[in-house]
């Protein structure tokens, strides 16, 4: 009897004219940072998320780093993020000099705990970072005003929210910036890659300066100044145009990718949704004031013991699966700020739990229903 395929965790796939673009970006002889195709992909950015502009960078994390330097992020200065995300969402700060203030997650969506945020702020909290995680849309109308009461800017991570919408708006459009992954594994590839979004327009010019390594390269070629210089510190943020030829292709089937995308969530959902409560299993959460991005689909186990367990009986069924963040609060970096077990109990419990299921763009019903029938198994049902 000949073995059944492996399902893969995850597959990046050409949707469009990705071969076609690098081709072009080839032939017109720029493949070095803002070239013809990383304006399109800005452009296109900037009207899906209604940012005053929108930066291409090389990844969402150092879109994150771009963020900390535009706050005038110092030493001694405190920035609030939440324990379960990537570590990214710490370091970017870190690396200025901040304190990271973790706060725990909300048990439904599993987004940072609005309700807990006001009181982790101090006269040296310099930012609040959200993350809306599997795409789902954090309380934003809870957390802007907390944010405005006190002075203290919102940086959104939407590594995992691009198409996602939050009382009709897309997420990306809340924060003073919101950073973008185009990472092999997010709904929208480049292989590796990401973006800043400004939605506040004071801090284009001095964004385009430290994008342009800390110079004011782009007035020079805009013919605004005569010749171009260092003024400002900066990093070589700008993402080859050679990628955002691929990227753009990307772009152009955005709506076709998040059709299959959507396929594939529903129907993991609808058929484990019926049967979940027998399986021991918990389901993603989407409240109704969100319109998720279908960027991840995970289930909750009753315990670490059994999630890994389930990891194992999957692999040998030729199943790719795999846990998610570990909190940051105990990383041996986290410890460091003083942090220990307990600080953030929810996080702690979940991290243990959730398995994050084979998901990609060209999943078949085929394949998910392996998957689904592997779970059952490995549940007894």
């Amino acid at each position: 009897m000949q073995e059944a395929a492996k399902i893969s965790f995850n597959s990046p796939e050409l949707m469009g004219r990705e071969m076609a673009f690098m081709q072009e970006a080839v032939t017109r002889r720029h493949l070095s940072g803002d070239g013809y195709f990383t304006r399109q992909c800005q452009d296109r950015l900037g009207r899906e998320l209604g940012s005053d502009k929108v930066l291409l960078t090389t990844s969402c994390t150092t879109a994150l780093e771009m963020s900390a330097i535009l706050l005038d992020i110092r030493p001694g200065d405190e920035v609030i993020v939440p324990s379960f995300t990537f570590v990214s969402g710490a370091n970017a700060f870190v690396l200025r000099g901040a304190q990271p203030m973790f706060v725990d997650i909300r048990r439904d969506t599993l987004n940072l705990n609005e309700e807990l945020v006001e009181d982790r702020i101090s006269a040296r909290t310099k930012a609040i970072v959200v993350v809306h995680y599997a795409g789902v849309g954090c309380e934003m109308d809870r957390l802007i005003p907390i944010a405005k009461k006190h002075g203290v800017p919102i940086v959104e991570d939407n590594a995992h929210g691009l198409f996602g919408k939050y009382q009709g708006r897309p997420l990306g459009s809340f924060g003073t910036f919101a950073t973008q992954s185009f990472h092999e594994t997010k709904n929208i590839i480049c292989g590796e890659g990401g973006a800043l979004a400004i939605n506040d327009a004071r801090f284009t010019e001095r964004a385009e300066i430290l994008w342009e390594k800390g110079t004011n390269r782009k007035k020079f070629f805009a013919g605004l100044v005569d010749k171009y210089t260092w003024i400002d510190i900066g990093s070589s943020f700008l993402l080859s145009d050679l990628l955002a030829a691929f990227l753009l292709a990307q772009l152009e089937q955005s709506q076709p990718i998040q059709s299959l995308r959507q396929t594939v969530w529903q129907y993991y959902y609808d058929e484990l949704q019926p049967k979940a409560q027998k399986l021991g299993i918990g389901l993603p959460h989407i409240p109704t004031n969100c319109v998720h991005a279908a960027h991840l689909f995970y289930i909750l186990l009753p315990n670490q013991i059994v999630r890994d367990e389930l990891i194992t009986f999957l692999r040998s069924k030729g199943i790719g699966s795999a846990f998610h963040y570990l909190p940051l609060h105990l990383s041996p970096m986290g410890r460091q700020f003083g942090y220990q077990d307990g600080d953030c109990p929810v996080t702690e419990e979940v991290s243990a739990r959730l398995l994050r299921l084979p998901f990609h763009n060209r999943l078949t019903r085929e394949e998910q229903d392996r998957v689904i029938s592997a779970i059952s198994e490995f549940c007894g049902q």
